[in-house]
């Protein structure tokens, strides 16, 4: 029997995981895939939001703002990859200056500091790489980038290490509730607890009707992503937005905390599992992206990506305790600023919890940071240490990003251990550079296999089924 049942490892629930991690309560994390962070969490824009765009008054900017600090807080504190480079709304004409200030208004009414209006010779002076048509920009200095598959395993894997499980390639298909338990049915048979918190992202809407009343619909919307080598990392100094529309905060253009260039994305309606990319939308993307920075070199590109939002009618989050279960509490339609905002609604769900009967005693000790060997970054003299330590940090498998086999054995042995090749990359990189693993892939499937004493082929590029071996092409000779 557990006490709190997260269904959903996305952001929000290991966040959620994280603060539930620093009291005396048996917890778990219920996930369908075969790791952490594997759906919006990993294919979205990757910007922490200043927290002007949402409408005041919506749980979006209440979030939006305490999350925008505590997420910098957390990512300091975990050893997450995180910059503070502000951001740039480009108006390009007179009328979208009037967007601008209505958006300086909406941020001041928000909470958020330090706006200013720039012209266009400040403009043009701080991103010279900017259309010269462009003409105004308001600018939102407290914006960041981050990692987002590293923050969410960075949280999950704290909260792990203070006790909290986690079960992965576990499918909820029914809830019951009987008495003051839930009994959860899996594929992996009945998960027993007390309380429920439904973060199961695109599919929250369909979680939330195994056991209440339809009071809130998923829409799901596909965005469609170019990630740009290296060469065009310095293209731009800020995160470039256009005016927003009503379909959302448009294509931006942005630096990677990597140091890559992420252009994207566009918005169209999708199924909840669509993660495909089309020429329609890319070229969408394109066109819409050199408007803002016309020198974008998309010969540059070295992989494209879809994510897909959990969209509600009303475009806010939909945070509460079901009025006819106790105990059994949404956390959905975590569109942007989801990210941004999900670091912040956790500690609100455990007062949530605690108001719901939950007993919150803290923990006398607790992990509450980590440091993470990142060989690239280090000096000579500490790279040095490193090899003689363990020497195989001087084995460089992923020749793209530096990246060790140190580092590879590290990422398969971690508290939630990765058991597939995109796994070791959301963990430290290998694979991300301009070859996209053509080169190191076989050698960090190989190096995965080993470490956990399994067969080669069933070492998977991502989720389950996405198999590489599927069988020998040659027996030896003839029979």
């Amino acid at each position: 029997m557990y006490d709190v049942a997260i269904i959903g490892a996305g952001i929000t629930g290991c966040a959620i995981a994280y603060e539930l991690g620093k009291y005396n309560v048996k917890a778990v994390i219920v996930e369908k895939e075969n790791d952490v962070s594997v759906g919006t969490t990993k294919a979205n824009s990757a910007i922490i939001h200043g927290g002007y765009d949402p409408k005041p008054g919506t749980k979006m900017a209440e979030y939006n703002i305490k999350g925008n600090v505590y997420t910098k807080e957390l990512c300091e504190k975990l050893d997450v990859p995180y910059k503070q480079i502000g951001a740039l709304v480009v108006a390009f004409s007179e009328e979208e200056k009037k967007t601008l200030e209505e958006l300086k208004q909406r941020g001041i009414t928000n909470g958020v500091p330090d706006m200013e209006i720039w012209d266009k010779e400040k403009l043009l002076k701080e991103e010279p790489n900017l259309s010269d048509k462009a003409v105004a920009a308001l600018s939102s200095p407290n914006v960041g980038i981050v990692s987002p598959w590293e923050l969410a395993l960075a949280l999950a894997e704290t909260a792990v290490l203070n006790g909290v499980e986690v079960k992965l390639n576990t499918e909820v298909s029914g809830i019951e509730k009987e008495n003051d338990t839930y009994k959860i049915e899996t594929n992996n048979g009945v998960i027993e607890a007390k309380y429920i918190c439904n973060a199961a992202g695109v599919f929250a809407d369909k979680v939330n009707e195994m056991c209440n009343e339809k009071t809130f619909e998923i829409t799901p919307n596909k965005g469609e992503y170019y990630l740009m080598d290296k060469s065009q990392g310095n293209l731009v100094n800020h995160v470039i937005f256009q005016c927003p529309n009503e379909k959302g905060k448009g294509v931006l253009v942005a630096p990677t905390v990597h140091g890559n260039l992420i252009v994207g994305p566009d918005s169209q309606p999708s199924a909840a599992n669509d993660v495909s990319t089309t020429k329609q939308g890319l070229d969408f993307v394109r066109n819409t992206a050199l408007k803002s920075v016309p020198g974008i070199n998309f010969r540059e590109s070295i992989r494209n990506f879809a994510g897909v939002r959990a969209r509600t009618a009303d475009h806010d989050f939909h945070i509460y305790e079901d009025k006819n279960n106790k105990g059994f509490i949404n956390i959905a339609g975590m569109q942007s600023p989801g990210l941004s905002s999900a670091c912040a609604i956790a500690p609100d769900i455990l007062k949530m919890l605690e108001n719901s009967g939950l007993t919150l005693k803290a923990k006398e000790d607790i992990v509450d940071e980590r440091h993470i060997d990142r060989f690239k970054h280090l000096s000579h003299e500490n790279r040095a240490k490193l090899v003689e330590k363990n020497p195989a940090f001087g084995k460089i498998i992923c020749r793209c990003e530096t990246i060790t086999e140190g580092e590879i054995i590290n990422a398969v042995h971690r508290p939630i251990p990765a058991t597939s090749i995109d796994a070791v990359k959301r963990r430290c990189n290998a694979g991300m550079g301009r070859c996209q693993g053509g080169f190191c892939g076989p050698r960090v499937q190989e190096i995965i296999s080993r470490e956990l004493n399994k067969p080669l082929a069933d070492i998977p590029q991502d989720r389950l089924g996405t198999n590489i071996i599927t069988g020998e092409t040659k027996d030896g000779g003839a029979k």
